[in-house]
């Protein structure tokens, strides 16, 4: 079948998982996970933080843009999380 007829399935917010790239000490990293974690509380999305420090990878890609929102594994946003362009994300 053609991709162009398929039916692409939305999930739901509580499929979505948001996760935070985030670092020690970053005044930043704290407001984004407020609203992150306001956020996900809302819609019923989970969420996870990684420590950019403890993973070669994520600092590699994102050290310049911490903190660094992920949604379902592709960047969402960095620097500065707003909380309305997050919620229309997760609710599709």
């Amino acid at each position: 079948m053609s991709p162009l007829l398929r039916r692409t399935t939305k999930k739901k917010p509580g499929e979505r998982v948001v996760t935070l790239v985030s670092r020690p000490g970053c005044h930043l990293c704290d407001d984004a996970r407020t609203v992150v974690e306001e956020v996900c509380a809302r819609t019923g999305a989970s969420w996870e933080e990684k420590d950019i420090t403890l993973d070669e990878e994520l600092h590699r890609r994102y050290w310049e843009q911490i903190p660094v929102v992920l949604v379902d594994g592709e960047q969402h946003t960095f620097w500065r999380v707003d909380a309305d362009r997050l919620r229309k994300e997760l609710e599709g």
